[in-house]
């Protein structure tokens, strides 16, 4: 199954709008994100991915890796717990003519990054070993291990192997401290605060448009090699 969409000026224009209207409506005292995260293996280590899987095109023998959690912001974003060990996942599956091989890790998180009314369909991580055609990009290995997927309206992903069922990247609001404390003088500077790292943006079936992981539009940079 293709993923891959044709996407004009127009359309990413109207993307970079919806990143600022996200931006605009999380709350001013945010506990976090609940966001599907996309990574790469770099080294038998994962990484942020530096593209949306939408254009990232593993090589033949690359790992990639997807973690729903709760994070408070881009540095304690959580990593898939199990290993990118593609030899272990692909153990068993030949390259043909035209193809590659991918070793996809999908790691649901915990209970307490769920959604209220929800736990996560699996307490350890799956796996899959994805053969796509050699030109196929990492939302294509996914999708071939992982249905099914669930996006909204702007393709922004939302939900793998039909977790969570509902909701897309929410802010998740925690109370606000009193006014003059140290900590809201801390939560007014990270606002004020364009630096770090953020994750990658683009975990998105529309290729080309500038969405965000979700809840990440806030993160105004992506880490970088």
């Amino acid at each position: 199954m293709t993923l891959r969409r044709k996407t004009t000026g127009a359309a990413a224009c109207a993307a970079a709008g919806l990143l600022l209207a996200l931006g605009a409506a999380a709350p001013a005292q945010a506990a976090g994100y609940r966001y599907w995260s996309f990574w790469e293996s770099d080294a038998g280590k994962w990484t942020y991915a530096t593209e949306g899987p939408a254009t990232a095109r593993p090589a033949d023998g690359a790992a990639i890796g997807f973690r729903f959690a709760l994070s408070e912001d881009s540095a304690d974003a959580a990593k898939p717990t199990a290993a990118p060990d593609f030899a272990a996942v692909c153990a068993d599956v030949e390259q043909t003519p035209g193809t590659k091989r991918v070793a996809v890790v999908v790691d649901f998180g915990t209970p307490k990054d769920a959604p209220a009314g929800e736990t996560p369909p699996k307490a350890a991580p799956t796996t899959g070993c994805a053969r796509i055609d050699g030109k196929g990009t990492a939302a294509d290995a996914l999708a071939a291990v992982a249905k099914p997927l669930r996006y909204d309206s702007s393709a922004m992903l939302c939900g793998i192997a039909g977790y969570p069922e509902k909701g897309c990247g929410e802010a998740v609001a925690s109370a606000a401290p009193p006014t003059g404390s140290a900590t809201a003088a801390t939560a007014t500077a990270a606002e004020k605060n364009d630096g770090g790292d953020g994750p990658s943006l683009g975990l998105l079936v529309g290729g080309g448009a500038v969405l965000a992981l979700g809840g990440a539009a806030v993160w105004k940079s992506r880490r970088r090699a």
